[in-house]
């Protein structure tokens, strides 16, 4: 019998292994339907690992996002030009002053690895605070 390229995941440093490898093969300028399938099978292992060990229900959509930012260890500079928006509004989006798009959504979905559905969900905003001045 043959050895596996890829196995279920059992740990979190083969977790990180597969989540590295992916994203190169990805990134790859050219893909054949070997690779195809490569990149389609790391993401069902990926998906059942990431469904096993993380509580995506118990997190709102930006409390997810800074969980995920750590572990991937991304600033918000750097996260605002891999979705292509703005600082101020990156900054916006981790104070709870403006909710995603669906645009943002789609590209955290991609980016992470995870259900559209992780980052699609209600949450509340912080109320702008009017300064008025006294005359």
């Amino acid at each position: 019998m043959s050895h596996l390229k890829y196995t279920v995941i059992k740990s979190k440093r083969q977790y990180d292994e597969y989540c590295k490898i992916l994203e190169n093969l990805v990134f790859q300028k050219s893909h054949t339907a070997g690779t195809q399938d490569e990149i389609d099978l790391l993401t069902v292992l990926i998906e059942k690992w990431d469904f096993e060990h993380f509580k995506l229900v118990d997190l709102d959509p930006v409390a997810l996002l800074k969980s995920f930012m750590d572990d991937h260890k991304i600033k918000a500079i750097e996260l605002s030009g891999i979705l292509g928006i703005s600082r101020g509004y990156m900054s916006d989006i981790l104070h709870y002053k403006k909710g995603l798009s669906k645009d943002v959504i789609r590209k955290l979905s991609s980016h992470f690895k995870v259900r559209q559905d992780a980052f699609n969900q209600s949450y509340e905003l912080k109320q702008h605070k009017q300064l008025q001045s006294t005359v």
